[in-house]
């Protein structure tokens, strides 16, 4: 990536110290989504390693995946599936619990969004700890589909969420990683 780019896309992200509790940083891209350019290169990169590839769909988690989803969905010319949490999808769903920091909570897909051997591509805005991320590589490989890459704007390597994905034999691509929490 241009490190213009790569400059562009850190300056529109906005950092919130001690949210949602002290000793957080919250990396909130909602300045960046409201920043057309940004945004725009932010797809734009997020895209490069899969444009002229067969993509048969973009998986987005819930609720910043679904935004940048739909428009790498768009851009690939892929249908896109949401991820989402127990109870908001109306038809037959799969279902995967994973671990938070308080608890469990469960996320599932409509069983029948994906057919075995179809090629994903999973999106959210931020990976720290990976727990969502491993759920919903779980629940898209217990339909038989194959993960192509796990595409992340923000980056926290210091909670280890890139290296948990890759354990599991899912390339990561992120645009710019933030050290701490």
């Amino acid at each position: 990536m241009e490190p213009d780019a790569l400059t562009e896309i850190r300056a529109a992200i906005r950092t919130i110290p001690n949210y949602p509790k002290p000793g957080v940083m919250f990396r909130d891209i909602t300045t960046l989504l409201g920043n057309a350019q940004a945004f725009q290169r932010v797809v734009e990169e997020l895209v490069r390693p899969w444009r002229g590839e067969h993509v048969d769909h973009v998986a987005g988690i819930e609720a910043r995946g679904f935004i940048l989803g739909g428009a790498l969905a768009h851009q690939l010319h892929a249908g896109f599936v949401p991820i989402r949490k127990k109870g908001k999808l109306p038809h037959t769903t799969v279902r995967v619990a994973y671990s938070l920091e308080y608890g469990l909570d469960e996320m599932e897909m409509h069983r029948d969004a994906v057919s075995s051997g179809e090629r994903i591509v999973l999106v959210d805005d931020l990976i720290a700890t990976g727990g969502t991320a491993e759920a919903a590589v779980k629940l898209l490989r217990s339909l038989g589909a194959s993960i192509l890459a796990a595409c992340f704007i923000i980056d926290l390597p210091d909670l280890g969420g890139s290296a948990r994905l890759a354990a599991l034999e899912v390339p990561v691509r992120t645009l710019v990683a933030f050290q701490g929490h």
